[in-house]
């Protein structure tokens, strides 16, 4: 199959053409490379041995986006290019807004004239916001806490129109929980351009002495030890996952047509804050150290998945525990400190 990927030099879009490619898929990445490296897609055609074709388009730019995809002509396409901080959505919900939006409907109307029909998006937990019952499973109502899980669910509408106005167009939306680990080679992982938002990298830079300290946003939530509880997924399996989804969206054409496909991508485990930094001081042999702030706007307190959907229709299971997220994130850490550009 030959799959287009929007903002595929990015971290988990890197991740996922590695996969692709290791399964035998063509690909072609669409990015402008704002906030990504040139570098990533580099680093993945040594780990896969084969060669990542490469269109330059900001998908905010109709004509160019539109261009590329019909030059490339592909069979399916995994949209990822896209805003994800929730702080700064909250500060800025005009620009993720035309972005996550606006561009999406770019990228729909460049699949149109492309005449490409299968589509897997890229969506987020935080389209559940504050859930009345952990784990979530994919019925929950939609109650996003932040613009940056709004413009996700406006997308997820977006797209379910669109497949029951064209029953030829099949759509997955995958709703992540939270990405974080790296390549066990240690070449290819989380290089964000500027001041890292995602927990993680502050984390790891601390544990390699890079950072002083990290930063806690809220020590007063109503759980166990005070700190957020999230449902950390390694980047591998958030990649495994896209590929499995494209396998079920081209068999659905026959049996589900006009209906957007939704599975939730997480391990099913909530982790505190606190026993991520705990974790991370265990594999890296030292102390970590942190200092708790306030807490951040647009964040809730707890948020794991339930999975079963996945693993009864796509027969997907996350593999990789959190010491396996920890060691292949600090494998990463310790030898580009300052993700590609160093």
């Amino acid at each position: 199959m030959h799959v287009l990927v929007t903002g595929g030099a990015g971290y988990i879009g890197s991740h996922t053409v590695l996969v692709l490619l290791e399964a035998g898929h063509r690909v072609t990445v669409v990015d402008d490379f704002s906030g990504a490296s040139a570098e990533a897609l580099r680093r993945v055609e040594a780990l896969a041995g084969r060669r990542v074709e490469v269109a330059v388009a900001d998908v905010l730019d109709a004509d160019a986006l539109t261009r590329a995809v019909v030059a490339a002509a592909p069979d399916a396409v995994v949209h990822f290019a896209g805003l994800k901080a929730a702080g700064e959505s909250v500060a800025e919900p005009e620009r993720y807004y035309r972005v996550n939006v606006g561009g999406t409907l770019n990228v729909l109307d460049a699949m149109l004239a492309a005449g490409c029909s299968r589509l897997v998006f890229s969506s987020s937990a935080s389209v559940y916001g504050r859930a009345d019952s952990m784990p979530v499973s994919e019925e929950a109502t939609l109650a996003p806490a932040n613009p940056y899980g709004r413009t996700k669910a406006v997308c997820e509408a977006m797209l379910s129109d669109l497949a029951a106005a064209h029953p030829e167009f099949q759509v997955a939306i995958l709703r992540y929980f939270n990405p974080v680990g790296a390549h066990p080679s240690g070449d290819l992982g989380e290089s964000p351009a500027g001041e890292p938002s995602n927990l993680m990298p502050l984390i790891a830079a601390a544990a390699v002495g890079s950072r002083a300290a990290v930063k806690i946003h809220g020590g007063d939530y109503p759980t166990p030890d005070g700190t957020g509880i999230r449902d950390f997924i390694h980047v591998l399996d958030l990649a495994e996952g896209h590929l499995r989804a494209l396998d079920a969206v081209a068999a659905r054409a026959a049996t589900s047509p006009g209906r957007a496909a939704i599975w939730n991508l997480g391990t099913g485990r909530g982790t505190s804050v606190l026993e991520v930094i705990r974790a991370t001081a265990a594999v890296a042999g030292r102390e970590i150290a942190y200092e708790i702030g306030p807490r951040r706007p647009g964040d809730v307190a707890v948020s794991y998945a339930d999975c079963r959907k996945a693993a009864t229709e796509l027969g997907w299971r996350a593999q990789r525990g959190l010491d396996e997220m920890v060691r292949d994130t600090l494998a990463w850490q310790r030898k580009h400190p300052g993700g590609y550009t160093a």
